[in-house]
Order: structure tokens, then C-alpha cells, then sequence
């Protein structure tokens, strides 16, 4: 990752940004601040290349939102407040909330078993239920291991329906229901199929219909190729030989749960609203999404041993709810989760005590996001101290 490190900035300036007394110099003292944080991510976009969207948002406002570089090559158009990102599996927690609102409506109950709703899976998976999909500990197999790479590509895509059909052909499971912890893409597209069955309508419409319009979240859609288009869409790209290709889509980009949102920034930040006020479950509700699951024995979960794609830290202790991770940082009490998709890198960083978010979304995919993020967290929690 390259760009001027956080530690060198004027801390003391946003100290006083964020804690001046009078009208005038605290605008004068947040101007110096915003110009601290735009320092991190301007030598990152410079020129058209393509870049990223950054908001920070701190006691229920917006204290810092700004676009770099553009959306695409080919028309060069600005990134700014309401471009649209591919979230990656930052989507998984829209995901896990659309499960969330139908256990609120009795239509679904977190002890459920996955074979109840999907009969047509193998007799191991009558162990498997919607907490433990939600959690990452359900065992399924990887779908995109069971794809035939001859089958599918950026032209033909994977769907949902297709996900299914793969894993009820799996006839055992990488481990026991709540045995052990594997982060698992498979377990977030069948968690988008059981929303559209148990509430008799499209993932992507009970999305609009349930969470993104309630919250006036109104260009924020989970995307189906051919079926609905992304306003304002920003296309992914990847550095290669010194610069930048159009790398926006693969065979996997069509599946809808564990990663087929786009948003932005206006956007999220009423998403980040909602979930600082309750808006959509309360508070009690909320809590079982923000619980780190224990394993069967009672025990601690830990990545998988051996690295992979999705193996953020092999072998070391990890902390998920549903649809975040729940590991602190720095000792402070932390939701969180990273998105990273062909062309793409997403995260959110919520600190809820310091009542703190902060969200990079990038269409390139030589950017850590994530630690950009925690970057500009950093400055603000050190302001505080």
C-alpha cells in the first residue's frame, strides 16, 4: 500500500476540529482536519486513474465525505458522494439483516434447519441452521471450488439457483455444523435463497422493500445483470504493467447474498444511521448480531489453519455475528468487514463507544481499504486521548 502514513499528520489539528469551542474556529480547525485526512487518499488517485470514495462520520454526522479519481476509463467521470460501488462481502451484512427482519416477523427462527427449507440437500446438512450459516460455522463446501471454470465466465455467470444445485451435490461437509470456523461464501448465497423463499419475493426486492427504501437508501440495489442497472456505477480495475485495466466482472459477480450490493456514500451514511439509532430492529434484537460465536464445545473460533483467498489470518482467533466481525481493535469494542471483489476493495469500521465510522469503498484492487480505513481511525482516536 502506498501513500503518506497516518502517524505523520497534525494530530493536534484534529484534535482541535473536533473539539474547538467557538462557531468560527471550529470550522476554521475542521477545514484543517479534512485536509489532514484528504492527504491520505489524494497521492492515491492521481490524475484519471481510477480511485475511491471516503466517509467518516462521527456522533450521528458526517464530518468527512469526499471522492478521488473516476468512476471509469473510458469516460473519465468523477467519483464522488453517490457514485455506486460493488460492496463485495461488505453486502453480508444487509444480508444478515434481511434474515434478521423475517425471525422479527416469524417467518424464520435462527435454530432452523437448513434441510426444512432445502430439502434437497444431503442428510449432514439436517445439522446445519440459519445461526450457523450466519456464522460462518455451517460447514458447507466452497461453490466456487465445485465450479467447473469451463462452464462459467464473466459472459456466463454464476446465479444463485446454479450455487444451490452445486452444493446439494456436495455429499459431505468441510467439517461439523458448529465444529469448527470457515468463512464461507456458500453459506451467504443460500442465506439470500432463504430470504426470497420465506418471504415469496426476489432477495434483491425485499432488499428495496424492507431495508434500502425505508432508510431513503434510494440507490442501493443488489444487481442482477439484465435486470436492473447500477446509476452512477463505478466499474472495477486492477494495475497492470504500470497502469490500469477494466476488470469489473467475473464468473462469480451474478450471486446476489454474499456480495451483489452496490452503494455509496450518501447512501451508506444513512445506513450507518440506522444502525446507531435502531431504525430497523431494536436494540435486543440487534444485540444477536453483534454476539461472537462460540463453537459447539463452548470454544473460541479461529480461521482456518491453512491460508486461502478468503483466510484473512490463518490460524489466529476470530470473532463473527452475524454479517461483521466482531474483533476489537487497539482494546476498543469494533464492528467491521471488507469487501474485496475483481476490481474492487470495500470496508466499513465501526467503533461504537467513540460513536465512529469509517468507510473506504475503491475501485482498484491494489488498495487495502481496510487499512486505509483504520488509518483515519487511528487519527481519531488519538485526537481523543
Amino acid at each position: 500500500m502506498s501513500g503518506k502514513p497516518i502517524r505523520t499528520f497534525a494530530v493536534a489539528l484534529l484534535a482541535a476540529a473536533l473539539h474547538a469551542q467557538s462557531p468560527g474556529s471550529a470550522a476554521l480547525a475542521q477545514t484543517s482536519a479534512s485536509s489532514q485526512i484528504d492527504s491520505v487518499f489524494a497521492p492515491l488517485a492521481q490524475g484519471k486513474s481510477p480511485g475511491m470514495a471516503v466517509l467518516v462520520r462521527q456522533e450521528g454526522r458526517t464530518v468527512f465525505q469526499r471522492g478521488y479519481g473516476v468512476r471509469d476509463l473510458g469516460t473519465s467521470r468523477k467519483i464522488d458522494s453517490v457514485t455506486d460501488f460493488r460492496l463485495a462481502s461488505f453486502t453480508k451484512q444487509f444480508t444478515a439483516m434481511a434474515v434478521m427482519l423475517l425471525v422479527h416477523d416469524g417467518k424464520l427462527r435462527y435454530d432452523e434447519a437448513l434441510t426444512g427449507i432445502f430439502p434437497g440437500f444431503p442428510e449432514y446438512a439436517r445439522a446445519i441452521t440459519l445461526r450457523h450459516l450466519l456464522t460462518h460455522t455451517s460447514g458447507l463446501g466452497d461453490y466456487e471450488d465445485a465450479m467447473d471454470a469451463r462452464a462459467w465466465t464473466p459472459d456466463h455467470q454464476i446465479q444463485d439457483e446454479d450455487v444451490l444445485a452445486l452444493l446439494q451435490r456436495q455429499t459431505a461437509p468441510k467439517f461439523a455444523a458448529g465444529k469448527s470456523w470457515a468463512y464461507s461464501n456458500s453459506a451467504y448465497v443460500v442465506l439470500g435463497l432463504i430470504v426470497a423463499k420465506a418471504s415469496g419475493e426476489p432477495f434483491e426486492q425485499f432488499l428495496q422493500e424492507r431495508i434500502f427504501r425505508p432508510l431513503g437508501m434510494t440507490k442501493t440495489l443488489a444487481y442482477r445483470k439484465g435486470r436492473n442497472t447500477v446509476p452512477n456505477r463505478a466499474f472495477g480495475h486492477s494495475k497492470k504493467s504500470g497502469g490500469f485495466v477494466e476488470t469489473d466482472q467475473s464468473s462469480t459477480s451474478a450471486t446476489l447474498g454474499d456480495g451483489g450490493v452496490y452503494s455509496n456514500l450518501a447512501d451508506l451514511a444513512k445506513w450507518d444511521a440506522a444502525l446507531q439509532n435502531h431504525t430497523l430492529l431494536g436494540e435486543q434484537e440487534m444485540s444477536a448480531a453483534l454476539t461472537p460465536v462460540r463453537l459447539a464445545d463452548g470454544g473460541a473460533p479461529n480461521w482456518p489453519a491453512a491460508p486461502g483467498d478468503d483466510n484473512l489470518n490463518p490460524g489466529k482467533p476470530v470473532a463473527y455475528g452475524f454479517g461483521w466481525f466482531l474483533d476489537p481493535y487497539q482494546g476498543r469494542p469494533r464492528m467491521w468487514h471488507s469487501g474485496s471483489t475483481q476490481g474492487f476493495r470495500t470496508a466499513i469500521e465501526r467503533f461504537p463507544a467513540e460513536k465512529l465510522t469509517v468507510i473506504v469503498l475503491a475501485n482498484r484492487t491494489d488498495l487495502d481499504a481496510a487499512a486505509l480505513a483504520l488509518q483515519v481511525a487511528d487519527l481519531f482516536h488519538k485526537s481523543a486521548n
